[in-house]
């Protein structure tokens, strides 16, 4: 049996898709309430021979977590908050691992395959353009990053702090920016938007990006196939430059109004702020802090040799990728005018 927590999620929908693809016939599908289910109900009525359940919880809650995990062999773990407060993202990804984890600690014969993030690795320390491996030191200042890449910090530690004494398997994949028809437009690692002027501040720099289709494809091989305790960073070959997806993006999404400011502007205004920020006591957030820019900003290459020495392939190419995942937001926007 195979568990995928967040089942109905942009990545999660993907994952069952893939897996009943692969030939599983023993699927269980973790959703939260109110989580859309249509993907799934489809795929039921497309592989009439496989056994797909549909199980809503909570993971914060420890009896739906042991419920969610019961008779499970392989859990595919991707239920994560992708936004909200530092507490709501701490809970929904933290607290909720650490109910997973309890409930398979004494069972044995179990894998989880953990989806974390590019976003653990301590890349503000790094010299600009190092090449980010699966051998790239961790943060070891998760709490001066963003709450994101906080919480899947604190989420790898969770597993990697239980897998010393309980006796189940773990396989970790560390995805860049995954992408899609459905996903988020607009990467951070591109820029951010103020007061509708767009700010482009990775101009040269290399998006990670991952087509949700081949991050998918990534999750499952590793799943089925990787060793025990095998770590895997996900992105595409053949990588844009922040530069050239803004230019697609305003080619197919729309033509935003922007501004190039280079990296070490961005690295002075960062220490501006931070220092206001403390001046002020806390009256102006703190949103930019130079090791904030140093870990999202500078210019940095991605590995993906591990990940294809597995045996993965990209089966969607970068540049149908982007055209695909940017008309479907063009249209979406159109579409939300009218």
């Amino acid at each position: 049996m195979n568990l995928i927590t967040g089942a109905s999620g942009f990545l999660g929908s993907r994952v069952v898709e893939r897996l009943l693809a692969a030939g599983e016939r023993h699927v269980r599908c973790f959703v939260r309430p109110g989580g859309r289910v249509d993907h799934i109900e489809r795929l039921r009525a497309v592989y009439t021979n496989a056994n797909v359940e549909i199980v809503t919880g909570n993971l914060t809650r420890p009896n739906d977590a042991a419920a969610a995990v019961k008779r499970v062999r392989t859990i595919y773990h991707l239920a994560a908050a992708m936004s909200g407060s530092p507490a709501d993202m701490v809970l929904n990804t933290v607290v909720a691992s650490k109910n997973v984890v309890e409930a398979v600690s004494h069972r044995k014969s179990v894998r989880i395959v953990l989806v974390s993030s590019f976003g653990v690795y301590d890349t503000a320390r790094l010299p600009a353009g190092s090449r980010i491996d699966e051998s790239t030191p961790l943060e070891r200042h998760p709490e001066r990053r963003d709450p994101y890449s906080y919480s899947k910090w604190r989420q790898e530690k969770v597993f990697a702090d239980a897998r010393m004494s309980a006796p189940f398997e773990l396989i970790t994949l560390r995805p860049g920016v995954v992408y899609g028809p459905g996903g988020v437009a607009m990467s951070s690692r591109v820029g951010i938007n103020l007061f509708g002027l767009f700010c482009l501040f990775g101009r040269t720099n290399l998006l990670p990006l991952s087509y949700v289709d081949n991050c998918a494809d990534a999750v499952v091989l590793a799943g089925r196939s990787a060793a025990d305790g095998s770590v895997f960073n996900v992105n595409d070959d053949d990588l844009p430059t922040a530069w050239e997806y803004l230019r697609q993006y305003r080619k197919y999404v729309q033509r935003v109004p922007y501004v190039y400011v280079p990296y070490q502007v961005t690295m002075l205004l960062s220490h501006l702020v931070e220092r206001y920020h403390a001046y002020s006591r806390g009256q102006l957030p703190a949103v930019f802090t130079p090791y904030k820019t140093a870990s999202l900003w500078k210019s940095t290459r991605f590995d993906n040799a591990r990940l294809k020495a597995l045996g993965w392939t990209q089966g969607v190419g970068t540049r149908v990728g982007m055209e695909r995942a940017l008309t479907w937001h063009g249209r979406a926007r159109r579409s939300g005018e009218r």
